[in-house]
C-alpha cells in the first residue's frame, strides 16, 4: 500500500522545482512544434518537464506507472496500481505567446481512485493541492467547500469556439446558457479553469473535448469541494480517452445539465 504522505512530499517539492525551472527558461528561446494541427503547440519545455517528472518517479517510486500527456511515460489500457497523470504544461499556447496562465497538472490515483491531485500556476506561484479526504488547499490557504448557485449568478468557463461555427456542435446550442449567464470567461488551460472553481473565482467549466491529464487533478480537488465532475451526457469520466467535461459547484450543475444539455448529442 502506498505511503500517501510520502508521495504527496515528493510531488510538491518535484512540482515546485518543475516550475522554478520552466519560469528560468522564460529568457531562452523555445523550439515551437505542432501535434495534430497548427494551433496544437508543443515545446522542447513541455517535453523536458515531462522527462524530467518521469525521472524522479521512476527513481523513487519504480513500482508506479505514469501517463504523460507527451508520451513519455507508460502505455497504459488500464488503470491498475498507482497511476500518476500528468500534465507538464496544460495551456502551451499560452505559455508560448503569454509566459502566463498555464499550469503543471497531475493527478494521482490508485486503482481508478483519485488520491493526489496537483495544480501549479506556474507564474502565480500558486499550488493547488489535495490529499483525498484531507480537504483543498491553494498553497498553504485551505479552501471552503462549494456552495450552490444558479446559472443567473454565474461565472462560467467557456471557449467561445463552441457557440460559433465549429466541427463538433451546433452553436445554437450553448448559446441559452451564454446569454443566462452572468459572464463567461476563458483562460486556455483546463487545469487553471479547474483551480478556479477550486477557489471560487469561477464557478462552471464546459468543454467538448479533454484529455485525462487535462482534468485528472482538477476532479479530485472538485469531488473533494463537493463539486460535480461528469461528462456532457451526465456520464462518469473515462481516464484512458477523451471526453466532454463539465465541471461545475453543486446545483448548478444539475440546472445545467436538465435547462441547456438535455438537447444537445454530446
Amino acid at each position: 500500500m502506498a505511503n500517501w504522505s510520502e508521495v504527496d512530499t515528493y510531488a510538491k517539492s518535484w512540482v515546485k522545482e518543475a516550475g522554478e525551472n520552466i519560469r528560468k527558461s522564460f529568457s531562452k528561446k523555445l523550439t515551437i512544434m505542432t501535434k495534430s494541427n497548427a494551433n496544437d503547440l508543443v515545446t522542447d519545455i513541455d517535453q523536458g518537464t515531462e522527462q524530467f517528472f518521469i525521472k524522479k518517479i521512476k527513481e523513487k517510486f519504480p513500482e508506479h506507472r505514469i501517463m504523460g500527456e507527451e508520451g513519455f511515460g507508460d502505455k497504459l489500457s488500464n488503470l491498475d496500481g498507482v497511476v500518476w497523470i500528468i500534465d507538464p504544461i496544460d495551456g502551451t499556447m499560452n505559455f508560448v505567446h503569454q509566459q502566463r496562465n498555464f499550469a503543471i497538472s497531475i493527478g494521482i490515483y490508485e486503482n481508478g481512485e483519485g488520491k493526489i491531485g496537483l495544480i501549479y500556476d506556474v507564474v502565480h506561484d500558486e499550488l493547488y493541492h489535495c490529499k483525498k479526504g484531507h480537504g483543498v488547499y491553494m498553497n498553504d490557504l485551505k479552501l471552503p467547500p462549494l456552495k450552490e448557485t444558479e446559472v443567473s449568478k454565474a461565472i462560467i468557463g467557456l471557449n467561445a469556439t463552441w457557440v460559433t461555427e465549429n466541427k463538433r456542435i451546433d452553436p445554437s446550442l450553448l448559446a441559452p446558457l451564454v446569454k443566462e449567464a452572468r459572464g463567461t470567461r476563458s483562460y486556455g488551460s483546463a487545469a487553471i479553469e479547474m483551480a478556479y472553481i477550486a477557489s471560487n473565482r469561477v464557478d462552471a467549466y464546459i468543454t467538448l473535448r479533454l484529455a485525462p491529464w487535462d482534468f485528472a487533478a482538477g476532479v479530485i480537488m472538485i469531488e473533494e469541494l463537493g463539486g460535480v465532475v461528469t461528462t456532457l451526457k451526465g456520464e462518469k469520466l473515462n481516464f484512458l480517452e477523451n471526453n466532454s467535461v463539465l465541471v461545475s459547484k453543486p446545483g448548478l450543475h444539475k440546472e445545467i445539465m436538465k435547462e441547456y444539455l438535455n438537447n444537445g448529442n454530446w
